[in-house]
């Protein structure tokens, strides 16, 4: 009962992790991050207890109901989800294409043209790309691909690093209507992390679109390697490199917040209707996902089904990429293409002006 307290107190905390900043209090974040692990140890409790026939299953139940709504953005199934014919349909993709395996971590040099035929196949009126990359004069110009491929008319696209003046890193916004307008949100600081937004015209409304690649945990390849022992359970006894993981945690957490904060108010300025859509390098029970989508629909949680994982990589595999939109669309048929070609799944739905 002792070891049930403190499961039931652990995620009642992690409660607090999408409205406390970790600029404020850091180690709520933790919680939140570790919120799914929370819940199947409190279900177990449930199990263990109900197999006693005890009274005492309801008390992990009663927490676990308490925060359906941090569940609800976990889990999802719709039914009925079908959209109105008479009205028009806009197809969004965000992607984190992972410069398009230009290193072939994949050992595979069929994956950019996978790649690129993936998105061919789902024909996106508008697509999102994070770890974009570009070279210039070349074959593998991948914008030029884009336009050819994938009869995109209109792009935006904002380059973080330039290597020879040839190579470009950043990310882009592709799209089949007109752009009246670019723009970039403002970190205060150089970075690699990015957020664009993008105002469109399509059947005589104007939405703005916002892209973005949030901070990252940044992880080593030491810290990889470790996470993987513990995975495959070898024996390790490196308090260094734990700390050095936490470390990482914290630092991006922080980073994070910071920048979900200026995102939101550059959101809320908005003249316009808004879809936001990029990899946020963050759970659903996290400040930065909570404060992006402050008034706004998560595409998931109206129209997915299943958990949504986002992330192949060995941490953290959870749903880390959203698509979000203001109240005056609705989602329909959110879908996750689980095609292993970046470290990240591509997340896909129609949404509808009301």
């Amino acid at each position: 009962m002792f070891s049930n307290h403190i499961a039931v107190i652990a995620l009642l905390i992690s409660y607090l992790a999408p409205n406390v900043s970790p600029d404020k209090f850091w180690f709520i974040a933790f919680f939140g991050l570790a919120y799914p692990l929370l819940v199947i140890i409190n279900l177990l409790f449930i199990i263990y207890w109900a197999l006693q026939i005890k009274k005492r299953a309801f008390y992990s139940s009663i927490v676990i109901i308490a925060g359906f709504a941090c569940l609800h953005n976990y889990v999802q199934f719709t039914f009925n989800n079908t959209p109105d014919t008479s009205k028009k349909l806009i197809t969004i993709m965000s992607y984190n294409v992972k410069v398009f395996d230009l290193y072939n971590w994949s050992n595979n040099i069929e994956t950019r043209k996978k790649m690129f035929e993936l998105i061919n196949s789902q024909s996106p009126e508008i697509a999102c790309f994070q770890e974009y990359y570009q070279r210039d004069s070349s074959i593998y110009s991948n914008t030029d691909s884009l336009i050819k491929q994938n009869n995109f008319k209109y792009y935006h696209i904002e380059y973080t690093a330039n290597a020879k003046n040839k190579q470009h890193f950043g990310i882009a916004t592709f799209c089949n209507y007109p752009i009246i307008n670019k723009g970039r949100v403002d970190f205060g600081y150089k970075s690699n992390n990015v957020c664009i937004y993008t105002d469109i015209i399509c059947a005589k409304d104007t939405f703005r679109i916002y892209n973005m690649h949030l901070q990252s945990i940044a992880f080593s390849k030491d810290d990889y390697k470790y996470i993987a022992d513990l995975q495959n359970d070898v024996e390790s006894e490196d308090m260094a490199r734990s700390k050095n993981i936490l470390k990482r945690l914290k630092r991006a957490f922080i980073k994070r917040a910071k920048q979900a904060d200026i995102i939101e108010e550059s959101i809320a300025s908005s003249p316009y209707p808004v879809i936001v859509c990029g990899d946020f390098n963050d759970t659903p029970a996290s400040y930065t996902r909570n404060t992006i989508g402050k008034n706004l629909s998560d595409a998931f949680v109206e129209s997915g089904n299943g958990f949504g994982k986002s992330y192949t990589g060995k941490f953290p595999s959870f749903r880390i990429d959203y698509i979000l939109h203001s109240n005056s669309f609705k989602a329909y048929n959110f879908r996750t293409i689980k095609e292993d070609l970046s470290d990240h799944y591509p997340v896909i739905c129609y949404l509808q002006k009301q």
